[in-house]
């Protein structure tokens, strides 16, 4: 099914896939609103071939698209369910400056422990892992589909 949405100004339209809920349409959907205005080049499900393809990505690209000083990517988003494992070797291995796991109305609190508890203190230093976890309620208030931007009402953000 195909969903038309209007993030931050800007159409994006996005398929719910075989197997896909709707909620993991909607948390891409908010992570494209919520950071688009920090990375304006993120892209929704970009194959960039390695092990894990990400729900968003923002690519550190110089003129040409030629890879800048630094990381592969700015940024990295994954939604929904997430195992510690790929969380671990996306910060190990994965090349990012900043990964971000979005959920739905989670167990913060265990949630953020068992992270701290998987992944080594020196691969998610300075910021670079945050855990956005949306409203239970949030497919009701997005319900138009229109989001300019992301109320902090609607979620809850922990830098890990």
């Amino acid at each position: 099914m195909l969903y038309d949405f209007e993030l931050a100004g800007r159409r994006v339209r996005l398929w719910q896939r075989r197997g896909e809920s709707y909620g993991h349409v909607l948390m891409k959907a908010l992570g494209y609103a919520m950071f688009v205005g920090s990375y304006p080049n993120l892209e929704i499900e970009l194959p960039v071939g390695l092990r894990y393809k990400p729900d968003l990505v923002s690519l550190n690209e110089g003129e040409g698209g030629r890879p800048r000083a630094g990381a592969r990517f700015h940024f990295w988003g994954e939604c929904g369910m997430v195992s510690m494992r790929k969380v671990a070797w996306l910060l190990k291995h994965g090349d990012a400056e900043r990964l971000v796991l979005f959920k739905t109305g989670a167990g913060v609190k265990a949630y953020t422990r068992e992270l701290r508890d998987s992944v080594e203190p020196r691969y998610r230093g300075k910021g670079r892992l945050t855990l956005v976890n949306f409203a239970p309620d949030i497919a009701e208030l997005a319900a138009g589909r229109s989001i300019e931007s992301v109320p902090e009402g609607w979620y809850e953000k922990i830098v890990v």
